[in-house]
């Protein structure tokens, strides 16, 4: 038995549906009963309504230690796809607890279970800081504390350490770390929120750069590590490096929207998240860009995903048809 945990998510729903279409038993952690409703959808999407019937859903929560003890009975593999995901400052003690404390209660569990592998979805916001001499984002790349990072990039890099301690204490495991995820359906959460902002109408855009991939990409190769011999290893799983300029307009013309006319300069972002935080204070409202997104945005620093492309013989999707099709069900919807 396969227990998947943020199973009503972009990454959890396609890989439920992918571990079904390969013949797994699986079980999938909810909280709420109306988010199952989300995963169903995409089922439907893909005409797949046969297969979803086929989920053990089992009401629980990564933070509620007695209901994971139930969820565990008769598990081997697990894949950890659930995270708080949020870019405001204001956010900072949750993230901490969800994906830290979460996480260090899911790698616990599968100690205590014996469980005989684990996967974990983390991000490339850890994989580390380029020191001078060097030019290329990988595995290897070293994380300095001294280095400013966001909230979510060291809630993120504190679960991976719970990950490794799991890793000491004799559990297999296995690391991802994706880049931007595209993936169709969940249009009001994650990258799906970009489509919709660009719709609205994007005034700015920016040069900086960031690595993508296809939502289709990661689950398989979620599944292929985790049928492997592999153990004790992270993985970068990116299908390209992207400049969000061409990002922008690609899904712009995928999905009939304005193509934005403006570059955001640092000087701009600069007073763009200085001003968001003063009105944050003064009318008590969620951040909208903190000081650390606008310099994400400026970054034009490489991604490498040789490792899993070499180890796995793994071919990615190209990113400019994956949207362009996808933007297809982003249409039919809005």
């Amino acid at each position: 038995m396969v227990l998947v945990t943020g199973g009503t998510g972009l990454v959890g729903a396609h890989l439920l549906l992918h571990l079904l279409e390969n013949g797994e038993s699986v079980r999938a952690i909810f909280r709420n009963e109306k988010h199952i409703l989300k995963t169903k959808s995409l089922f439907n999407y893909y005409q797949k309504n046969d297969l979803f019937d086929q989920i053990k859903w089992i009401k629980a929560d990564i933070l509620d230690i007695p209901s994971l003890e139930i969820t565990f009975e008769n598990i081997q593999y697990v894949y950890h796809c659930a995270a708080k995901i949020s870019f405001d400052p204001a956010n900072e003690n949750q993230l901490r607890k969800v994906n830290i404390e979460g996480t260090a209660n899911i790698v616990n569990f599968c100690i205590d279970k014996k469980v005989t592998k684990l996967c974990h979805v983390s991000s490339i916001a850890t994989l580390g800081d380029l020191a001078q001499n060097e030019s290329v984002l990988s595995e290897t790349t070293e994380w300095n504390p001294e280095k400013l990072h966001s909230d979510y990039a060291i809630s993120k890099y504190g679960a991976e350490m719970e990950v490794w301690r799991g890793q000491q204490e004799g559990l297999d495991v296995v690391i991802v770390n994706p880049g931007v995820i595209f993936g169709p359906h969940f249009w009001n959460q994650g990258s799906g929120a970009f489509f919709t902002t660009i719709k609205k109408g994007m005034p700015f855009y920016t040069k900086g750069s960031s690595a993508y991939v296809a939502v289709t990409d990661v689950v398989k190769i979620m599944h292929q590590l985790m049928h492997s011999d592999c153990k004790g290893e992270r993985f970068i799983v990116i299908a390209e490096n992207r400049i969000y300029k061409d990002i922008i307009f690609t899904i712009a013309s995928a999905i009939h929207a304005k193509k934005p006319k403006i570059e955001a300069t640092p000087w701009l972002l600069a007073v763009a998240w200085r001003t968001d935080w003063l009105l944050s204070k003064l009318f008590q409202t969620p951040r909208k860009i903190s000081k650390q997104a606008a310099n994400s945005l400026l970054s034009t620093e490489i991604i490498s995903n040789e490792k899993v492309t070499n180890y796995l013989k793994y071919s990615f999707e190209n990113i400019n048809e994956y949207m362009t099709r996808i933007a297809v069900d982003f249409n039919l919807q809005k």
